[in-house]
């Protein structure tokens, strides 16, 4: 098994890093799994993983932070996000959405393709524009029944799929998605929550 690990910042990977001493670079191959950080949003990712995706991989797993519109999730908690969204894929009909499933040109959703158990089953949200508006918070509730809100997940889902290779896609809830407060926000501890699980998994494929 080689597994390909992506990140959108190396900043979501500090322990990791540290850990198996890593030089401070965007691709790093290991015996037993390769690491790449894509850079942040949709278009940074698909054109990392053009460039690294390759069929000798036998998962993809995609890590990070995200917000989370469930406040019952606590903040550094773990998801299994296995369905991601491209929220903004579409048209807007004047105040209605029209997905691009709906115009015929195309699938919004995609879903993970590797089981995995160990965390609670969520469905997210892929971004340009991360929520931060009462009124644009509540109408992406009402238009989508989500839990979660990331830049890439959606982005590596679809790479996965179009490729062929198995993938899973894990996060840490740093914040929750309200009107934006940045004092809420716990990226330090959604981050070493993350860093704690990827080092004992990684730790127990080599």
């Amino acid at each position: 098994m080689k597994l390909l690990l992506v990140a959108a910042t190396k900043l979501e990977l500090t322990n990791v890093y540290s850990h198996f001493e890593f030089p401070d670079e965007d691709f790093i191959e290991t015996p037993n799994f390769d690491v790449l950080i894509t850079g942040v949003g949709m278009t940074a990712t698909a054109f990392a993983l053009g460039k690294y995706l390759h069929p000798k991989y036998t998962l993809v797993l995609n890590v990070g932070i995200a917000g989370s519109f469930d406040q019952n999730i606590k903040l550094g908690s773990l998801v299994n996000i296995t369905t991601d969204i491209f929220a903004e894929f579409g048209a807007e009909d004047h105040s209605a959405f029209v997905s691009i499933d709906e115009l015929g040109f195309g699938n919004s959703r995609f879903e993970a393709t590797h089981p995995f158990e160990l965390f609670p089953k969520v469905k997210g949200i892929t971004v340009n524009k991360v929520h931060g508006n009462a009124e644009s918070i509540k109408n992406i509730r009402q238009r989508l029944e989500v839990q979660t809100e990331s830049m890439e997940g959606a982005a590596v889902f679809y790479a996965c799929t179009k490729s062929d290779v198995p993938c899973l896609q894990v996060r840490s809830i740093s914040n929750y998605i309200e009107p934006r407060n940045k004092d809420n926000w716990q990226i330090g501890l959604a981050v070493k929550n993350l860093n704690v699980w990827i080092i004992g998994y990684l730790d127990s494929i080599m």
